[in-house]
């Protein structure tokens, strides 16, 4: 089925027991977000909230909640769009086997936006921005905010839709020093398609007309999230995802979507920027308060019985996870096309997508020498300097060998550690870019890359118990094992005057120990939690370090501005003073909603047994 509506997606997964309405009036600031976390954390249904405070329209939530579910929206179409891909992959595809792309003509024909008879958009109805829910996810953040939208521009002197950008870039609607219905907050980050055409306005004396969609067929959401090649425009993949082409009008020199539940209009100003933020984001910190542009509102549109379109984001895996997971059954077959002799990238949604991404690679020019990284550092080059994956910080890319495959994480971790060899797979990018949201930088968007590279027979056998000889210097308290070979250290909290000491502390006791079958070492503030889970590891090692200051070794030198180390790496994964602070939800309100869930409330007899108290 492809759906011509967000309405008629909610229907559908209502008529199949994967979406629950909620007839209580749930407060927009805090309370909403506090149950779509409730059910999403138990992979629980999509959700319709019928009543949101002072608002008159109705929201919806958690439709791409599971990855099953996210199946089940796309599931006439998918097949068609891989299709279509497979070929654009290797055209010959087609020769081989001609009846399985019978149908992939006719979704390339789909792909085509269409413009709106007579440049007449549907009968949409106007209303103003405090009017629309001001959904409000985490306690620090600085006003609502738009979580899924699809913002359009157009580059100046021209209206064809081939060559619109629609990105999903966050909007603030209230708070900071927005004027209430007259301005909206635009924050966009490093390497996003609006920026092209932002650059282009500020070149140019036409004025910078943006639109903001909300809603639509699901398809249209994740289009303005697909990682499409540069002057591919989003409306052709959400046309063949939704099996209908993208229908849209021009007014005012803005791109009015027609199946759009919310249209905003407006102009981003140009030299001028206003502070964003704080927001609670993605990698389960706060993005902090910047400047970024802001659009001064024109129209604000809804069609008839519209669905506001929203998600909470926090720390992965959340809903939009369901976007990578999309993304990567899409582009599997492309990934040797983009990145030539690269077998497979994993952007680990668990810690965060760009802190940690994982790869396999092929060493095949030169078989008759010695095995060691050589072709697999080129195709480590070409993933650090290509688009979306050019803000990978830390990249490990192993040869590939033994069935081995990213996407078991921790048996990836075994393999590399088994045969890493510190003294020289260790590539650092220094004084670079980084993700905009990753805070473990020297500055804001400032910080390093490292690229470790592993190829070669097993080195070592990894440990599974804590030596019982290991000794710790005083403050280093307990340790855990959060995979073979790794051990976490609790050490003294971060202060960074006496940062390198304690490094050098510890490396100096742990250069004596039995250690050698712990080729990592992460120091953290709490090692139970780190060791508790996969996720747990990868969440607090990579996003709280900056490999270039935070990576430290036993034995450690450099030869020809190359550093290494002869014994263990150690990475400093501990909370440092210039982080962003960790989303945690509001207590009382959590209160107020275990309530709402507890025997007598009023959303206990509203969801299954496993949701109740």
């Amino acid at each position: 089925m492809s759906y011509s509506s967000m309405r008629a997606c909610a229907n559908d997964l209502e008529k199949n027991g994967k979406l629950i309405r909620i007839k209580t009036e749930l407060d927009p600031n805090l309370e909403i977000a506090e149950v779509h976390r409730r059910i999403y954390d138990n992979k629980g249904p999509a959700l319709l909230f019928e009543k949101i405070k002072n608002s008159p329209f109705q929201g919806i939530s958690n439709i791409y909640g599971t990855p099953e579910r996210t199946d089940f929206i796309f599931r006439k179409t998918i097949e068609r769009v891989k299709k279509v891909i497979e070929l654009k992959a290797d055209p010959s595809n087609l020769l081989k086997n001609p009846f399985r792309y019978l149908t992939a003509p006719f979704t390339a024909l789909s792909a085509l936006p269409k413009k709106a008879f007579f440049n007449q958009p549907v009968k949409y109805q106007q209303t103003s921005i405090d009017k629309l829910p001001q959904i409000i996810s985490w306690p620090m953040d600085g006003g609502a905010f738009i979580t899924m939208p699809q913002v359009c521009t157009l580059p100046p002197n021209t209206s064809s839709p081939m060559k619109t950008n629609i990105g999903m870039y966050r909007i603030q609607l209230s708070g900071n020093e927005y004027e209430m219905n007259k301005e909206i907050g635009l924050h966009y980050q490093l390497h996003r398609g609006i920026g092209v055409h932002h650059n282009q306005y500020n070149q140019s004396d036409k004025p910078f007309k943006a639109s903001i969609f909300v809603g639509g067929p699901p398809s249209h959401a994740f289009s303005a999230i697909m990682p499409l090649p540069e002057g591919l425009s989003e409306m052709t993949f959400a046309g063949m995802l939704a099996n209908k082409r993208f229908k849209y009008s021009i007014e005012n020199n803005a791109v009015i979507s027609s199946d759009a539940d919310f249209v905003i209009t407006g102009t981003v100003v140009k030299g001028k920027k206003k502070p964003e933020g704080p927001f609670g984001d993605h990698l389960g910190y706060y993005s902090l308060t910047h400047d970024f542009p802001y659009m001064i509102v024109d129209k604000v549109y809804h069609r008839k019985n519209p669905l506001w379109h929203f998600s909470v984001v926090g720390r992965p895996p959340q809903e939009d996870s369901s976007f990578g997971y999309l993304i990567h059954q899409l582009v599997e077959d492309l990934t040797s096309q983009e990145f030539p002799g690269v077998k497979e990238i994993h952007a680990v949604d668990a810690a965060g997508v760009h802190p940690l991404l994982l790869a396999i690679g092929s060493e095949r020019y030169m078989p008759f020498r010695e095995k060691k990284p050589e072709e697999i550092l080129t195709q480590a080059n070409r993933i650090i300097g290509s688009g979306q994956t050019s803000l990978a910080k830390y990249l490990i890319i192993a040869n590939q060998e033994n069935q081995l495959t990213t996407k078991n994480i921790d048996k990836f971790f075994e393999h590399v550690l088994e045969r890493i060899d510190w003294t020289r797979d260790l590539h650092f990018h220094t004084n670079t870019t980084i993700d905009t949201l990753d805070y473990s930088g020297d500055g804001w968007n400032s910080g390093s890359k490292v690229v470790m590279a592993c190829c070669g027979e097993k080195l070592r056998t990894l440990g599974t118990e804590i030596p019982r000889d290991l000794n710790l210097p005083m403050g280093f308290t307990k340790v855990s094992i959060p995979l073979p070979g790794v051990l976490a250290i609790q050490s003294p909290p971060h202060n960074n005057e006496t940062a390198a000491d304690i490094q050098s502390t510890l490396i100096e006791y742990l250069s004596t120990q039995p250690i050698d079958n712990f080729p990592l070492i992460i120091m953290v503030d709490d090692s139970s939690f780190t060791a508790q889970s996969i996720n747990n590891f990868v969440w607090v090692t990579f996003t709280r370090s900056n490999p270039s200051k935070d990576i430290r070794g036993i034995e450690e030198f450099q030869k020809d501005k190359h550093w290494g180390c002869k014994g263990s790496l150690i990475i400093d994964a501990r909370i440092k003073k210039h982080h962003a602070p960790e989303l945690i939800p509001d207590k009382e309100v959590s209160k107020k909603v275990d309530k709402l869930f507890s025997k007598g409330g009023e959303l206990y007899d509203v969801f299954p047994s496993q949701f109740r108290l």
